[in-house]
């Protein structure tokens, strides 16, 4: 939000997947009905991930000095991913956070993969990807007291059972890859040749797969036109630690 009171004209910021951007905008002009909302684009900003260092406290300060920035916020999805930046196109980053350096969208990826922290429509296919295996009861993303939403039903009656048998891990292959990389959605299986699920998508040696959590630390494979391309998946630090039960 951008407003600072209710006296204030309300004024909210969505972050989404630049690649379904048209999409979401007639998604969200469906359900305005009559209601005086506008719903643009803002080309004039630029979006940053400040990722926390590799030093004891790092993940929860920052320099003081962000007062440039148009919005600094903690990432809501989880500590390990320090902070979500919007300042105007064009900014100088290292006067927002001095001491910062600044890196490239697959340095963030990397991180996020390595994390298991999915984000996107490659992670997260539209119309495929189940909100509760996708661990977004983690990382603020499912509310179960707001009122009726489409799938609340499935998704509430889950979370109840407590019974989620597949979840998005991540996951990491021995160098060196395939030439060609590893297709998303190819199958996972385990030794024995069992199904354990499907990779979603990577970069380099880390990616993110939907698999059961049965199969988890047992060793897994992917078959590649008859070769076998090993791959090792592990459970998130900052899961609750009765998730991966």
């Amino acid at each position: 939000r951008l407003h600072g009171s209710t006296a204030e004209e309300p004024h909210i910021l969505l972050e989404c997947d630049s690649s379904v951007l048209d999409s979401i905008q007639k998604h969200l002009k469906l359900y305005k009905i009559r209601r005086k909302v506008t719903i643009s684009p803002c080309p004039d900003l630029s979006l940053w991930a400040v990722i926390p260092g590799e030093q004891p406290g790092d993940a929860s300060s920052l320099p003081k000095s962000a007062d440039r920035a148009l919005l600094l916020t903690p990432d809501p999805r989880a500590e390990v991913m320090g902070w979500r930046l919007i300042a105007k196109k064009g900014a100088n980053l290292s006067e927002i956070i001095p001491g910062s350096q600044v890196g490239d969208v697959q340095d963030y990826h990397r991180h996020r993969y390595k994390q298991g922290i999915p984000e996107g429509v490659k992670d997260l296919p539209p119309g495929v990807a189940l909100p509760l295996e996708s661990n977004l009861a983690f990382m603020n993303g499912i509310s179960f007291t707001k009122g009726c939403y489409i799938g609340q039903e499935l998704t509430a009656r889950t979370h109840h059972m407590g019974v989620i048998r597949k979840r998005l891990l991540p996951v990491r292959f021995p160098a060196p890859l395939p030439s060609a990389g590893i297709p998303e959605g190819a199958e996972i299986l385990t030794e024995s040749g069992k199904p354990a699920g499907k990779f979603r998508a990577g970069g380099g040696e880390l990616g993110i797969a939907l698999l059961r959590l049965a199969h988890v630390n047992e060793p897994l494979c992917i078959d590649l036109g008859g070769d076998r391309v090993k791959l090792s998946a592990t459970t998130p630090e900052w899961w609750p630690k009765a998730a991966a039960k």
